[in-house]
């Protein structure tokens, strides 16, 4: 929330005049872009009819507010059936062209153009290659969004992508990425992924400390396994060349490290922390 809103919510709901795509998160159910609004439901009647006729089918279909009670199922039925009814345009239940929300904020009805989330990131679970240490396309899409939360003219690169799970989810979400890996073992399994969901994208076989080049972000996905232990020297020359090639870095780490990061020149603006069953942790840095 805050990489996309620039501020966060402890009730489950936003409002805020950024659109943003629901699909994009596998934490967004859904968004309502508000067309109309009233203190009472009839007042709100008498706004939807008002609004223009529709050149599509219709459903309209009662949001719950997560921070609220909320009608039970038999009233929330009958509002869309009434709001409905004022809404000029045909009404189609099982293929509507367009869907409509209603939704009631702290007394005030909403109404407006509904768009509910798909879960994309669940179909890129079926990769044919996996890492048991890899990032889950859950988490991998968390952070590919509070690394690029706008994709506009963005050019963000993975110079440690491993067999491409945080890849798959960037262009997934029309994100410009490019990928980098220093493990050959892992170049075959990350090409056949990749080109399991038709992704095309630049990814070569190179050392992050080597790379040159202009990018808006980094994801740095620390490599922490038994066959990837690096020491502080190394780690501080992955950051530091990342300072030169990248304006800023996402960091997912199993380890506390802050030091180095801010002796590559890096200042931590903020930080999260994504537990697998409360035993095992990694902490997620945005660096500029």
């Amino acid at each position: 929330m805050r990489a996309f809103f620039g501020a966060d919510s402890n009730i489950g709901l936003m409002e805020s005049v950024i659109q943003v795509d629901p699909n994009r998160s596998p934490f967004m159910n859904e968004r309502i872009e508000i067309l109309c609004e009233s203190y009472s439901i009839d007042g709100l009647m008498n706004r939807v009819k008002e609004l223009p006729r529709l050149n599509v089918t219709f459903k309209v279909l009662f949001v719950k507010n997560p921070s609220t009670h909320n009608p039970m199922f038999k009233e929330r039925r009958s509002l869309e059936r009434e709001v409905g009814l004022k809404v000029d345009g045909t009404v189609d239940l099982h293929k509507p062209g367009q869907l409509f929300g209603i939704m009631n904020v702290e007394g005030r009805w909403l109404f407006g153009r509904l768009k509910q989330s798909e879960p994309v990131w669940l179909k890129h679970e079926k990769k044919p290659y996996h890492y048991s240490t890899a990032l889950s396309t859950r988490i991998a899409r968390s952070i590919v969004n509070i690394a690029v939360p706008n994709p506009t003219e963005i050019k963000a690169i993975d110079p440690c992508c491993g067999i491409g799970t945080v890849l798959i989810e960037a262009s997934s979400m029309g994100v410009y990425i490019e990928g980098s890996d220093s493990n050959p073992k892992v170049m075959y399994g990350l090409r056949k992924n990749l080109a399991h969901f038709g992704i095309q994208t630049k990814v070569s076989l190179t050392d992050m400390r080597t790379i040159t080049g202009n990018y808006d972000v980094a994801i740095i996905d620390m490599p922490y396994n038994l066959c990837s232990v690096i020491t502080d020297e190394e780690k501080l020359e992955m950051f530091t060349s990342a300072r030169t090639y990248a304006k800023k870095v996402v960091i997912v780490t199993i380890e506390s490290f802050d030091h180095l990061i801010r002796n590559a020149g890096f200042m931590i603006v903020d930080r999260c922390i994504v537990s697998k069953n409360k035993i095992f942790s990694r902490e997620i840095l945005v660096c500029e």
